[in-house]
């Protein structure tokens, strides 16, 4: 077993981040340390509003997060959004690592820690 940190995604959102569509991650608030590096992505099925929120997901991914920037309105498409809102953050994803096949696992708010056999 490998302790890791994890972020929760809403389906679809990790399979677009995988394929490569998906090169940034919007948050309402950034990382505390850059580079994020090895960073488990964790897909669950709907959005956690309270701390302790907790649901079944399944890990889908290794990520690096490099920077986060104030999220621009020409980077919608970028993010996968419908729609952009001012104030949020742009967190940039690189070297994108499919876990295959993925591991259930806990999905929470914020970045929490899990530990993966991989």
């Amino acid at each position: 077993m490998k302790k890791l940190k994890a972020l929760s995604i809403v389906a679809p959102a990790c399979e677009r981040i995988i394929s490569g569509q998906k090169k940034l991650e919007i948050r309402s608030w950034r990382p505390e340390h850059l580079p994020l590096c090895d960073l488990v992505i964790v897909q669950n099925t709907q959005f956690l509003h309270k701390d302790g929120d907790e649901q079944i997901g399944t890990a889908m991914a290794i990520i690096d997060i490099v920077a986060a920037h104030a999220w621009r309105k020409d980077e919608i498409e970028m993010a996968c959004a419908n729609y952009w809102t001012e104030g949020y953050w742009a967190w940039e994803i690189t070297n994108v690592r499919p876990l295959v096949p993925g591991i259930q696992c806990m999905a929470k708010r914020r970045i929490y820690e899990i530990d993966l056999a991989i």
